[in-house]
């Protein structure tokens, strides 16, 4: 198995992928990387939409603007935020992590403040803000994929509504990002990055 060091390091936007299908058991378990990952107040807000049928991948593949290899890889998860107990004051865990001692009471004054104020925002506010969280599990299935020699690309560019349409999902699930996920069919190699004092500020 991959050190994270090295997993961080082998992993690549894969957009050629091989036909064979993925075992179930891993896809399971790649979802299960996600699930462990850390949000902010616990509020653990990520969905996520499995889709191995062919003519639903290939309608992704329209709605991300006919990015054609989306279709191609033999799984795509649909990665997306649940913003309802946002709406609705459900989705905080302030007060718990205020029992056991995680964050100080002056914190969890100042979460309490930006949780109401959540509640005034519109949807078209709220989706791109809790996004970040989605964002976190997302890498951590990226990075899970690679212990069984999977490929996967992010795909922000998209239609959140076409997506949404696809699925019957009200306006409270917004799309975040869609997951390619498949065997590479490509080996690229590293992609040029900053060195390190570039990045240090």
């Amino acid at each position: 198995m991959l050190t994270t060091k090295e997993a961080i390091a082998r992993r690549r936007s894969i957009r050629k992928f091989k036909t064979d299908p993925i075992p179930q058991e891993h896809l399971t378990q790649i979802i299960e990387a996600a699930r462990l990952a850390p949000s902010g107040c616990n509020t653990q807000p990520w969905r996520f939409k499995i889709v191995i049928e062919k003519y639903i991948r290939e309608e992704l593949a329209r709605a991300a603007f006919n990015q054609s290899f989306i279709a191609q890889a033999p799984a795509v998860i649909v990665c997306c935020a649940d913003i309802t107990g946002y709406l609705n004051g459900t989705a905080s865990g302030i007060q718990d992590l205020g029992k056991i001692g995680a964050i100080e009471d002056r914190i969890i004054q100042v979460l309490e403040k930006r949780v109401a104020k959540s509640r005034t925002m519109s949807i078209d506010q709220l989706g791109p803000i809790i996004a970040f969280n989605v964002a976190i599990a997302i890498e951590h299935m990226v990075l899970r994929a690679l212990d069984f020699d999977l490929g996967t690309c992010w795909i922000r560019l998209l239609d959140s509504p076409a997506v949404n349409e696809l699925f019957n999902w009200d306006e409270t699930i917004y799309t975040v990002a869609l997951l390619p996920i498949g065997y590479p069919a490509e080996d690229p190699g590293p992609r040029k990055r900053m060195a390190l004092d570039e990045i240090l500020l």
